[in-house]
C-alpha cells in the first residue's frame, strides 16, 4: 500500500465497503457521541467520515489531536446505513473505521476556524492566507480560477490564437497608472519598469508577422485597491490580431466569453449576441460606461423641458429623469430610502413624483411643474398610472454618476432587476481625448495607442473633444471586464495624436522609439483586447470582492501581510544597487 494513501478523501463509495484503505488529510471536525468519535477528514478532493470506537488506539490518538492536524489513517470501509447517509457528501454512504493513526503534521492553536465561514476580518485572513485557502469557499474559488484559465487557453487555441510570452522587465509607459520600478545593478541610476500591460510588445508581435497572439499575462500597476481591482498585480487575457477591424476582434472574443460563462456560470443565462452601445448613449441612458443591463430601467435627458424654468432646482442645469413603472403599491419608505441612497452617492437629495389613476402627479415637486411640463413629461417618459419618476439635476458628469447608481438601486427595489443572468455589452465609440477640468489640459481618455476613427483628417480638422477612437470595452453586469482598441499603426498619425495630448515630437520619438521604429518598417493594421481574468472569476464565483478569487493578494494598502512585503533593504544591498532612500518626513 502507498506510504500515505490508497484513496483520496473524496473517492470512496458504497462499492468500496469491506475494503482496507489508507487515507491522509486534515482533521476538519470532530464530534464525540457517547464516547464514539466521528472525524471529518479533509483533503483537496473532499471529506470522508472516520469513526473511532471507545477503547481503541485510534480513538485515543484522535481524541487528543487539534483540528487541522495532518494525519494518516488506516481502516476498513463500512456502510453508514440508510438512516445515517449524508446526501450532501459524495462519500456520504460510507465511513471508515479507524484502526491506526499516524500524525504527519501537528497543528498549533488556530487564529480562526476553518470549518465555518465566521466573520474574521480580512487583514487576519490575509495574514494567515494559507489557512484561509483551506476553507471550502476559498478552495472552490481558486479551483474555479484554475479551470477557467485552462478553458481560456483551450478556447483561444481552438480559435487559432498562439500563446506567446512578453518581457517582465521593460521600460516605463504612459498606460494611465503608476509603474512599479526595478533598479538595475548593472546600469547604475537606471530602472526597469514592470509592465502595466504587454501593450507595446503584443503590437510588436503583429509587426513581426505573427497573426493571432494571446497570453495569460501578469500586469503590474501601483494603484489603489477597489472591490473590483487588486493593487499591485493582476492577470489578463491579452489578445492581439492582425489585419482586423473592430468587429473582427469582437467575434472571437464574444464567442469565447459566451462559452466560458455558459460553462462555468452555474446555469445562469448568458445573453448573446452582445449589444453594441456607443459611449455617449450609455452615459445618457445608464449614467455609466459600465452599465448593468440587468436593471431594466433607463434614464431620459429632459434638460430642454426646464430651459427657462422658474423652478430653481432644475433651471440652468442638466436634468435626467428615471421613470419607474408599477410602483403604485410602494409605501413612502420606498421613496425616502431611494432618496437616502442618492445622498450617499453625493446628491443633495432626490426629487420625485408619482402618477395617480387620473394621470395627475403628486409628490414633493409636483406643485412646481407647469401643465406644459406635465404634458411633455407624460409623453416623453410614457407615463401611466402607477409610475414614479425620479429626477437628478446638476453638471452632466455628476448627474450621470448619481442617477446611474440610483437607476440600478431603484430597479432592485422595484422588481425591475434580472437575477441569475450574465448581461454582456460592448461599449464603443469612446472619445479619443478628454479635458482636465482643473488645468484645461487635453489628455487621452483611454488607450493612447488607439487609432482615431477619422485618421489624420479628424485630428487636424476636428475639436479634439469631438474625435472618436476605435476603442471599446466589454462589460458584464456592471463590471468592466476589458478595454481594447484598433491600434494606431501609422507613425505620423501617432505623433500627431500625442502632440494634441501635449507630447512634442522629440518626446514621442524618445519615449516610444522602439514602437515607432518598428511601425516605420511596415506595420499591418491590428487591434486587440485584454479581459481581466480576476474579474471574470469574480463574476463567475459571485464574489463581491476581487481578492476572494486571488490566491495570495495584497491588502488594500498593497501589503503582503503573510510574507511581510514590501520590506526595507539592508544598506549593503542599497549600495550595491547605487540607491539611497529618502523617507517621507513625519506629518
Amino acid at each position: 500500500m502507498h506510504r500515505y494513501r490508497s484513496h483520496t478523501c473524496g473517492e470512496l463509495r458504497a462499492s468500496d465497503v469491506g475494503s482496507d484503505v489508507r487515507l491522509s488529510g486534515w482533521l476538519h471536525n470532530r464530534r464525540d457521541l457517547g464516547g464514539i468519535l466521528f472525524i471529518d477528514l479533509r483533503d483537496h478532493y473532499g471529506i470522508t467520515q472516520l469513526v473511532a470506537r471507545p477503547g481503541t488506539a485510534a480513538a485515543e490518538a484522535l481524541d487528543k489531536l487539534s483540528k487541522e492536524t495532518v494525519v494518516r489513517v488506516d481502516g476498513k470501509v463500512v456502510s453508514r446505513g440508510a438512516d445515517n447517509i449524508n446526501a450532501e457528501l459524495p462519500t456520504g454512504e460510507i465511513e471508515v473505521e479507524a484502526a491506526e493513526v499516524e500524525v504527519l503534521g501537528a497543528a498549533g492553536p488556530l487564529p480562526f476556524t476553518i470549518n465555518t465561514e465566521d466573520g474574521v476580518n480580512e487583514e487576519r485572513r490575509l495574514e494567515y492566507r494559507f489557512l484561509d485557502l483551506r476553507r471550502e469557499r476559498m478552495h472552490r474559488n481558486i479551483m474555479l480560477r484554475s479551470a477557467v484559465v485552462a478553458a481560456i487557453r483551450s478556447k483561444m487555441t481552438a480559435l487559432g490564437f498562439n500563446e506567446m510570452a512578453t518581457p517582465i522587465l521593460t521600460a516605463t509607459s504612459p498606460e494611465g497608472a503608476r509603474d512599479f520600478v526595478v533598479p538595475s545593478r548593472l546600469n547604475p541610476g537606471r530602472f526597469y519598469a514592470l509592465p502595466q500591460a504587454p501593450q507595446q510588445f503584443k503590437q510588436l508581435f503583429m509587426v513581426s508577422g505573427f497573426d493571432r497572439y494571446f497570453q495569460i499575462a501578469p500586469c503590474f500597476r501601483d494603484e489603489d485597491a477597489r472591490a473590483d481591482r487588486s493593487p499591485g498585480e493582476f492577470y489578463q487575457l491579452d489578445v492581439e490580431m492582425s489585419f482586423v477591424e473592430q468587429e473582427d476582434v469582437f467575434q472571437p472574443i464574444e464567442k469565447m466569453m459566451t462559452e466560458l460563462f455558459e460553462e462555468f456560470g452555474g446555469g445562469r443565462h448568458v445573453t448573446s449576441p452582445f449589444p453594441r452601445i456607443p459611449f455617449r448613449e450609455s452615459m445618457d441612458k445608464y449614467g455609466s460606461d459600465k452599465p448593468d443591463l440587468r436593471a431594466q430601467l433607463e434614464l431620459v435627458d429632459i434638460t430642454d423641458v426646464f430651459e427657462g424654468s422658474e423652478f430653481k432646482a432644475f433651471a440652468g442645469k442638466h436634468v435626467r429623469a428615471l421613470p419607474v413603472p408599477a410602483v403604485q403599491d410602494q409605501p413612502r419608505k420606498f421613496f425616502d430610502q431611494l432618496g437616502d441612497y442618492a445622498v450617499e452617492q453625493g446628491a443633495k437629495g432626490l426629487a420625485w413624483v408619482r402618477v395617480a389613476e387620473d394621470g395627475s402627479l403628486s409628490g414633493p415637486i409636483a406643485k412646481f411643474l407647469t401643465e406644459e411640463n406635465v404634458k411633455v413629461l407624460t409623453e416623453r417618459l410614457g407615463l401611466a398610472a402607477g409610475h414614479a419618476v425620479f429626477f437628478g439635476a446638476g453638471a452632466y458628469e455628476e448627474v450621470s454618476k448619481i442617477m446611474g447608481a440610483v437607476r440600478v438601486e431603484a430597479a432592485k427595489r422595484s422588481g425591475h432587476f434580472e437575477e441569475d443572468v450574465f448581461r454582456f455589452c460592448w461599449i464603443v465609440d469612446f472619445p479619443m481625448y478628454e479635458k482636465d477640468e482643473e488645468t484645461g489640459k487635453i489628455d487621452f481618455s483611454h488607450n493612447p495607442f488607439s487609432m482615431p476613427q477619422g485618421g489624420m483628417k479628424d485630428l487636424e480638422e476636428k475639436d479634439p473633444l469631438d474625435v472618436l477612437a476605435w476603442q471599446y470595452d466589454i462589460v458584464c453586469n456592471g463590471v468592466e471586464l476589458s478595454s481594447g482598441a484598433i491600434r494606431n499603426h501609422e507613425p505620423d498619425i501617432m505623433i500627431k495624436a500625442f502632440e494634441i495630448a501635449g507630447y512634442d515630437r522629440d518626446t514621442v520619438e524618445r519615449e516610444f522609439a522602439g514602437m515607432l521604429r518598428a511601425l516605420r518598417f511596415g506595420a499591418p493594421p491590428h487591434g486587440g483586447i485584454a479581459p481581466g481574468v480576476d474579474r471574470i472569476v469574480m463574476l463567475l464565483a459571485d464574489e463581491p470582492n476581487i481578492r476572494e478569487t486571488i490566491s495570495f493578494p495584497l491588502n488594500g494598502n498593497a501589503q503582503d501581510l503573510m510574507m511581510g512585503a514590501p520590506t526595507e533593504l539592508e544598506e549593503s544591498r542599497l549600495r550595491e544597487l547605487n540607491i539611497s532612500v529618502r523617507k517621507p518626513q513625519p506629518k
